[in-house]
């Protein structure tokens, strides 16, 4: 459940991460069936009202959260994004899946205390609800204008392998074979 950081914004779905995720957890005999329901300009408020359908019709075992960044691209207040993931991660957890937070970053243009309780956000769900957390979806890759799309924002696809290994050193342990 992402944004177009997960939806393969930019590039041919299948060298997104989340194919990739696909490929790599067969090759590694994992009998999972990735879903992605990711939508490019996703916020937490658009998630959280297509999350009941998708938790309905898909049953996961696990689901992977990465949303956020366009509530604080947007500047939307931090205690509403903080809330509704907060709901979004209850409603996961009652559906007896298990939740991997991504957590993300954004540019300093927004200001220290906007960034600073922007990324504590992510940290405070993931301690407050005992998950899992990615730190930052981007890392290795958004301090690299060579590894992103021209707006800034977007990996290449040549990048996106290492996103994927930044989501993957947290949920494989999260796993298990069928």
């Amino acid at each position: 459940m992402g944004d177009s950081l997960s939806a393969a914004y930019g590039i041919d779905p299948a060298q997104g991460w989340v194919t990739l995720l696909q490929a790599r957890l067969k090759a590694q005999g994992y009998d999972y069936t990735v879903v992605n329901a990711s939508v490019s300009g996703e916020t937490t408020s658009g998630g959280l009202t297509r999350l009941p359908a998708a938790l309905t019709e898909h049953k996961p075992d696990v689901v992977i959260l990465e949303l956020g960044a366009n509530d604080g691209l947007r500047g939307l207040p931090i205690q509403v994004m903080h809330d509704d993931l907060a709901k979004m991660i209850g409603l996961c957890q009652a559906a007896g899946a298990q939740v991997l937070l991504v957590g993300m970053l954004l540019p300093p243009n927004y200001g220290a205390p906007y960034i600073k309780a922007f990324a504590a956000t992510y940290v405070d769900l993931a301690k407050r609800h005992k998950l899992p957390r990615v730190p930052f979806l981007l890392a290795g890759v958004a301090e690299h204008r060579e590894l992103l799309q021209a707006d800034n924002m977007h990996p290449l696809a040549s990048a996106e392998p290492q996103v994927l290994d930044n989501v993957w050193r947290y949920l494989k342990p999260l796993l298990r074979m069928k």
